[in-house]
């Protein structure tokens, strides 16, 4: 039956899930009217610079700060001396390892912080580093991972060399710091000696960085009379800064506030909790005035969490018709000088585990080791979670190397190999219970879309006339939502999530989260979610996030935890205040409550439609008296939502490049992209989230790598060298969707945000690798820049024009 228009026009009214709405939060940024770090002005606020090292490895001999001192306007040269004593000179990371505040006696990668300059203002600052005079001791120094374990390798760690684990178990080196195993290795192995195909091959995921458009910064500011910490911070996790910050300082959690509050993008790099912010923390203690520190461009590239850094090596072991009977995963992990790498106290190698992908694997096993190098430390989850896009990168192209080695179609190959949809949940062989999924129609309706036999067909023109054309398929499933607290924490704390609303007497409410935007648009979509749940405009519900004075105890933004997680929370507190409502127009109504049906903003009784009572009728009666016996004024609930599982968004792409052979250039001539993240909240935002996702897949694939020589000098840090794709670079992007929704989530939604990524960079090296296909090239390491991509030409003797 088709709806009435009432019922239409009350629907449209809340703007709530599944609608296109604009996004809340644009009109003030758009204006110019977002308040970053930078914009914080405080009375008598000084300005930190950091002294940092030219050498990768070095023994510190000296610091002479009295030129630097002598200075008009500077106030203070902190350094590892002055934190000793007040134990601030190390700091716990969220990897479970330590990390010099200051550098302690010896630097171990280059720019590593030494000093801490404090000044009148920015300028006198960053002049009075050139004054600090450090007398260095080189070291020899580790950059290559696969050199770290060697017998005669320097130790970087002298603070833990006597160590037998750190964190996560035995190390068997100074320079290792876990093995992390999963799977079953005999069963494995078995099935491999026996396979009637193997493939074999190494794969590396380059360091890279995520380079949001704003820096990190904070601004520290101790009120000595009270004993009150307030910092303003470019931070992901504003909660689990707190409890670091109380855990390091010795200032109880109750007088510490964190705010975050506009952050210009994240994706990853503002989860840790880096030196400088915890520097400025001390120099405001130590001078009793607040302290602003803003990292260059330069500073971010160089020090701050980086991303990948894996170096894979993948097996898969098959039958003659390409069915995988089992998949063999080793990894050698770069996590730099200190183990600051994002992950869960149990899962110290992330999520890598998710390596099986879309696939019915019978039998799996991945190892990880991870070691130190004379690099910045991190390993963030760059614009996906903890190392999922490794492992999606490292199966999507075992499975094109397995297709090619027994001439099968790509696309058939993984047709062969897909999880069935009446198999979900999906057990698999290397523990993880995928929620639900409908890989085949995912990927026949993209097929279709682009007319696959018919760039089959163009392929095979093109060959025959030497030019190179690939086509990429990537056929994903990513892992996002830490977490279930049973197996997700960090530092002991779980990774639920928080909501608490409150609905004022006239009808509008408030909510307020325990995650924490950087753009992605939760002002918008949790109010959609909110609005439907209790049939209040969105327009009427304000969100907050950020400030732990006010925003209940959560685990931050980041690995596409906000919908899963902060979404779920808020729909199921949204849920405990209908409940109550329902109760209340019950009573006014004089029914029972089993006698009432909600429909879209209202209760009304079944049977007689015209008694009704609307939320916000409901609203005004819970703040005034006439309520059923024994129940207390107030329309407001919270949530502290622990999930029973993460979630499984899926999605199948399809990329097409042309290849100049002469020049190395290569052209994305179509990419079509079409994710399932289940409940769709905001198509608008949803496409945005794709477009942008895709943007930093593409930047990966094509150009993004961090590089250094021999003495672990930083060869990439600026962006004159660092790329960053523009918009005359970045291709179309094409999108479509199914929708299968998350049966455990309380709407269906799955996240999306980090899946173009995951899904788009095995699908441009798939495109690329597939132009040199029919001469024999199985595998090429990324970025496909064109001078490697023109190497590759070279290599194969098709680099010349016939009239050269």
């Amino acid at each position: 039956m088709a709806a009435s228009p009432d019922l239409i026009e009350r629907e449209a009214a809340l703007q709530g899930l599944g609608v296109s709405r604009l996004r809340k939060e644009d009109a003030r940024f758009i204006r110019g009217q977002g308040t970053y770090i930078d914009d914080i002005k405080l009375p008598g606020m000084l300005f930190g610079a950091m002294v940092r090292s030219p050498y990768a490895h070095a023994r510190i001999k000296s610091i002479n700060k009295e030129k630097a001192l002598a200075m008009p306007g500077v106030t203070a040269v902190l350094t590892a001396d002055d934190l000793r004593p007040l134990g601030l000179h190390w700091m716990p990371t969220i990897g479970g390892d330590t990390q010099a505040v200051l550098a302690d006696e010896k630097v171990c990668f280059q720019m590593q912080e030494v000093a801490m300059v404090v000044a009148s203002d920015r300028y006198t600052a960053a002049d009075a580093v050139d004054m600090v005079e450090v007398d260095y001791e080189e070291l020899p120094v580790i950059v290559d991972p696969h050199k770290a374990m060697d017998a005669d390798a320097p130790i970087i760690r002298e603070d833990i060399a006597d160590k037998d684990e750190v964190s996560h178990g035995k190390r068997t080196h100074p320079n290792h710091i876990f093995t992390w195993e999963a799977g079953d290795k005999d069963a494995t192995d078995a099935v491999f000696a026996n396979a009637a195909v193997t493939v074999k091959e190494e794969i590396l995921n380059p360091r890279v960085h995520p380079c949001p458009i704003e820096t990190c910064g904070c601004v520290a500011s101790f009120d000595k009379v009270t004993g009150q910490l307030t910092v303003n911070v470019t931070s992901q996790v504003p909660h689990l800064f707190r409890t670091v910050v109380a855990m390091l300082s010795g200032i109880p959690e109750s007088k510490i506030r964190i705010v975050s509050g506009d952050i210009g993008g994240g994706f990853g790099n503002k989860v840790p909790i880096y030196p400088g912010y915890v520097i400025s923390i001390v120099a405001s203690i130590v001078t009793g005035v607040p302290i602003k520190w803003i990292e260059s461009r330069i500073e971010n590239i160089s020090t701050t969490g980086f991303a990948r850094d894996y170096h894979g090596i993948g097996e898969l072991a098959a039958d003659k018709d390409g069915r995988i009977k089992a998949l063999r995963f080793f990894a050698l992990a770069d996590h730099g000088a200190f183990n600051s790498h994002v992950s869960a106290t149990k899962l110290p190698a992330g999520l890598f585990s998710i390596c099986t992908g879309s696939y019915d694997i019978p039998v799996a096993y991945c190892r990880v080791d991870a070691v130190y190098t004379n690099k910045a430390p991190g390993g963030v989850a760059y614009r996906c979670s903890l190392r999922v896009t490794e492992a999606v990168y490292l199966i999507e192209r075992m499975i094109d190397i397995l297709a090619q080695k027994l001439g099968i179609d790509k696309a058939e190959i993984r047709r062969r190999n897909f999880i069935k949809e009446d198999m979900f949940p999906y057990n698999t062989s290397l523990g993880w219970t995928v929620d639900s999924g409908n890989y085949h129609a995912a990927l026949d309706k993209v097929l279709q879309a682009v007319d696959y036999e018919g760039l089959l067909k163009e392929q095979a023109e093109k060959r025959a006339k030497g030019e190179l054309m690939g086509i990429g398929i990537s056929t994903f499933t990513e892992i996002v939502g830490a977490g279930p607290t049973k197996m997700c924490d960090i530092l002991g704390i779980g990774l639920f999530d928080s909501c608490e609303i409150r609905v004022n007497p006239t009808g509008s409410a408030i909510a307020r989260f325990g995650t924490m935007s950087q753009g992605q648009g939760h002002a918008t979509t949790y109010a959609q979610i909110i609005a439907t749940e209790l049939g209040l405009p969105s327009d009427e519900i304000q969100i907050e996030e950020g400030d732990t004075d006010k925003a209940p105890y959560g685990a931050g933004t980041w690995g596409s935890r906000s919908t899963p997680v902060g979404g779920a929370a808020a729909a199921l507190a949204a849920r405990k205040i209908r409940a109550k409502a329902q109760k209340i127009a019950a009573h006014l109504l004089e029914v029972g409550e089993a006698d009432l049906e909600w429909e879209i903003d209202r209760f009304k009784v079944k049977g007689n439609p015209t008694q009704t009572r609307t939320m916000k009728e409901i609203a005004l009666v819970a703040h005034t008296g006439d309520l059923p016996e024994g129940m207390q004024q107030g329309l407001d609930a919270s949530e502290y939502y622990d999930p029973p599982n993460m979630t499984f968004p899926f999605g199948a792409y399809v990329c097409v490049v042309d290849i100049d052979r002469f020049t190395g250039e290569t052209q994305v001539r179509r990419f079509y992209a079409l994710d399932d993240c289940g409940t769709r909240i905001n198509p608008m935002i949803i496409e945005g989230q794709i477009h942008g996702g895709l943007t930093e897949a593409f930047a990966v694939a094509f150009g993004q790598a961090i590089p250094f020589d021999e003495n672990g000098n930083h060869l990439g840090n600026s962006l004159m060298d660092y790329y960053l794709p523009t918009s005359f670079e970045t291709p179309h992007w094409e999108t479509d969707e199914t929708v299968t929704p998350s049966p455990h989530h309380p709407i269906g939604a799955k996240g999306v945000a980090e899946s173009p990524h995951v899904g788009g960079i095995p699908c441009f090296s798939n495109a690329v690798v597939d132009a040199f296909a029919h001469l024999g090239v199985t595998h090429m390491d990324m970025p496909h820049t064109s001078f490697r991509v023109w190497q590759q030409c070279k290599a194969l003797g098709i680099e010349k024009r016939a009239d050269a």
